[in-house]
C-alpha cells in the first residue's frame, strides 16, 4: 500500500498548480450540508443539465473542421481595444455607476464609491498550462496592477476562463477581499489568499463589503479544473447592490426560469452583464445564445425599459464553433427586436449605464469576416469604417495572433 501512496503523491506533485485543490475539512462538510448538494454533486436549477457535448464525436468533428466556417471563428484583423488609462478610471463616475468590460467575462464595476472586479482573467491562455489551450485574441486593455485598489473580487465559478491562477496570485498581494461560490475558496487558499479575505457563499447567501451587499444567486452550469470533475465547487451568478445602484453578473449559465425569480427579489438592475458567447447545439444546457441572453435580461428587468444589458463571455477567447462576430450580431438583433437597451463597448471602454447614452455601435464589423450577403442594412457604421467593411478592407490590419486556438466546450 505504501507503494501506491507514493505513486499517488508523485502524480499529484506533477499536476499543474493551476488545477487547484479539492475542498476538504470543514469546507467540504459545509458543501455536504448545502440544500443544493445531493447524491455527491451540486444540482442545477431546472433539472439535470448536460455538461458534456451531446451528439456523436464524429458530428462535432465535422462542425469543428468545416473549412468554410473555421476562418470566421477568429477576427481577421486587430480587435480595436480601447486604450484604457488609469486616468479613465481614477475619475469618479458622474452617475455613481461605471462599467469597464476588460474582455470575456472580466468587468470592473464602480458602484457608489466602491470597486468590484468580476472574473479577472489577465492570462494569455485560459488553460492550466502556458503552452496550450485557447489563446487570447486581443491584449488586455491595461495591466492588472494599473487598475488601482479593488474592494472585492467576485468569481462566478472555477473554470479557467473565469478563475485565472496568475491573476488571483497577483491580486493575493493586495488588500482586496474575494467573494466566491461555495468550495471555490479551496483553490484561492492554495494560491496564497488568506482565509480571512474569503467570503464563500451558497446560493441565496449574501455578504457585506463596505457599503455593498453581494448575493450569490443560482446559475445553470457546472464546475471543475483538474483531471477529475468532482462537482464539489459551486457555480453562481451574482447580484451586487450599493446604496443607489445595483448590477447583475450572470457568470456562465444556460437559460432557466429562475432569472425571473432573481429579478423579482433583487431587481430591477441599473445594468446586467449577461453571457452570450461560446454557445453550441452540442451543449445547449450550460451556455446561452444571444437570444436566450436577451430573454434572461428581460426576465431580470421585468421588461425592456430598465437598465441596459452588457454582453459578456465573447470576443476574447475562441471557445466554440460559432463565428467570432455572431454573439455581438445576435445580441444587437435581439435588442432591436425587443426594444431593449444594450451597451456595446469595445474592450476597455468605460461607460456609465445610467447616462443618457451608452456605446452602441457594432465595432466588431470592422475586423470580422462579413457573412454571406453582408452585414444587416441597418445604417450603423463602426469606428473602423462603414458597416460593410471587413478586416481585409482596412489598411494595416494586423492578423498576428488571430489564428484559431484550441476550441473546447469550456466554461
Amino acid at each position: 500500500m505504501s507503494g501506491f501512496r507514493s505513486l499517488s503523491s508523485g502524480l499529484r506533485a506533477l499536476q499543474p498548480a493551476a488545477f487547484g485543490v479539492d475542498p476538504s475539512g470543514e469546507r467540504l462538510a459545509r458543501i455536504r450540508r448545502s440544500p443544493h448538494f445531493k447524491d455527491g454533486v451540486f444540482q442545477n436549477p431546472g433539472g439535470t443539465a448536460r455538461i458534456r457535448p451531446s451528439g456523436s464525436t464524429v458530428e462535432l468533428a465535422k462542425v469543428f473542421f468545416d473549412k468554410d466556417e473555421r476562418p470566421r471563428r477568429a477576427p481577421g484583423g486587430r480587435i480595436p481595444v480601447h486604450p484604457t488609462t488609469l486616468a479613465d478610471i481614477a475619475r469618479p463616475p458622474a452617475t455613481g455607476l461605471r462599467l469597464t468590460w476588460m474582455g470575456h467575462s472580466s468587468v470592473l464595476a464602480e458602484i457608489d464609491g466602491h470597486r468590484v472586479l468580476f472574473d479577472p482573467v489577465w492570462g494569455e491562455r485560459c488553460s492550466p498550462v502556458p503552452f496550450a489551450g485557447p489563446k487570447r485574441l486581443h491584449p488586455v486593455p491595461l495591466p492588472l496592477a494599473a487598475l488601482g485598489p479593488v474592494d472585492v473580487v467576485v468569481i462566478s465559478h472555477d473554470h479557467y476562463d473565469h478563475l485565472d491562477m496568475p491573476s488571483i496570485k497577483a491580486l493575493a498581494g493586495t488588500d482586496t477581499l474575494f467573494a466566491v461560490p461555495l468550495g471555490v475558496g479551496a483553490h484561492l487558499e492554495h494560491w496564497g489568499v488568506s482565509a480571512d479575505r474569503l467570503r464563500e457563499l451558497d446560493w441565496h447567501e449574501a455578504t457585506k463589503v463596505g457599503g455593498l451587499t453581494l448575493t450569490a444567486t443560482p446559475a445553470r452550469h457546472f464546475c471543475g479544473r483538474g483531471l477529475r470533475n468532482t462537482q464539489h465547487t459551486l457555480w453562481a451568478s451574482w447580484v451586487v447592490a450599493g446604496e443607489e445602484h445595483r448590477v447583475f453578473h450572470s457568470g456562465d449559465t444556460g437559460y432557466f426560469e429562475g432569472f425571473e425569480d432573481i429579478g423579482a427579489e433583487h431587481g430591477p438592475f441599473d445594468a446586467t452583464m449577461i453571457q452570450i458567447g461560446a454557445y453550441s447545439d452540442f451543449w445547449p444546457d450550460i451556455h446561452m445564445t444571444p437570444e436566450e441572453g436577451m430573454r434572461a435580461h428581460l426576465d431580470l428587468q421585468g421588461g425592456p425599459s430598465a437598465g441596459p444589458m452588457l454582453p459578456i463571455h465573447w470576443a476574447t477567447f475562441n471557445l466554440a464553433t460559432h463565428a467570432w462576430a455572431d454573439p455581438g450580431e445576435g445580441t444587437l438583433a435581439a435588442a432591436r427586436k425587443e426594444g431593449a437597451r444594450v451597451a456595446l463597448p469595445r474592450p476597455g471602454e468605460p461607460f456609465e449605464p445610467t447616462a443618457e447614452t451608452v456605446p452602441d455601435e457594432p465595432w466588431w464589423r470592422g475586423v470580422a469576416s462579413a457573412p454571406a450577403g453582408g452585414w444587416p442594412a441597418d445604417g450603423v457604421g463602426t469606428e473602423a469604417g462603414p458597416a460593410t467593411d471587413t478586416a481585409r478592407d482596412i489598411p494595416g490590419a494586423a492578423t498576428e495572433g488571430s489564428g484559431e486556438p484550441e476550441t473546447v466546450p469550456a466554461g
